[in-house]
């Protein structure tokens, strides 16, 4: 997200290959008990052959949605500013997902919309190895995660647990409310 919104156009890779254990089906946000990984279950393809990651589809037989939602409650529902965000993310874990990636861009729209980021978002027309583009595909990659030197902000449970780093842009959003963008924007990205 802090590359989101330092950028001025940014375009999402919706015609790669499906790869496990990135953040493309996973976050973590900040629990009693420390860092909750919230895992999307995927239904792989029956062959074993590689997917498309526009046609992943979540495995809706184990209720993942309703779960994730009463995590995220418990989570934050002291934080200053989850009521104020609330109403409008509820609605994305009571409607049924089919795609993976329309279900992360959704997402991706509601949070770009509650912070108030003017980014504008293309998405690409096919896959280019060697793109010409500033290439941060790398941070969907959660086994080489770089180490962020990120300022630290108010959380829930940092008595606890001491600041929990790169977790879902919801911590921030609960934590942070209305200033979440100038947070994301005044950090730096050094890899």
């Amino acid at each position: 997200m802090v590359a989101s919104a330092k950028a001025k156009k940014i375009t999402l890779e919706i015609h790669d290959n499906y790869q496990k254990q990135t953040y493309r089906n996973r976050t973590y946000i900040a629990h009693s008990n420390g860092r909750l990984l919230l895992n999307i279950p995927i239904q792989h393809s029956k062959n074993a052959s590689r997917q498309k990651t526009k046609e992943v589809s979540p495995d809706n037989n184990f209720p993942w949605l309703s779960e994730h939602w009463k995590s995220i409650q418990v989570a934050y529902r002291t934080s200053p500013y989850f009521e104020y965000y609330e109403d409008d993310l509820a609605p994305l874990f009571k409607k049924p997902v089919s795609k993976l990636q329309d279900f992360n861009i959704s997402i991706f729209n509601i949070i770009k919309e509650l912070i108030g980021l003017q980014t504008v978002v293309l998405t690409s027309s096919d896959y280019d190895k060697k793109t010409q583009l500033v290439d941060m595909r790398h941070l969907a990659n959660c086994r080489k995660e770089p180490i962020y030197k990120f300022d630290t902000y108010h959380q829930v449970f940092k008595a606890n647990h001491g600041h929990l780093g790169n977790l879902s842009i919801l911590d921030l959003l609960f934590n942070e409310g209305p200033n979440t963008l100038q947070y994301l924007q005044n950090q730096q990205l050094n890899f």
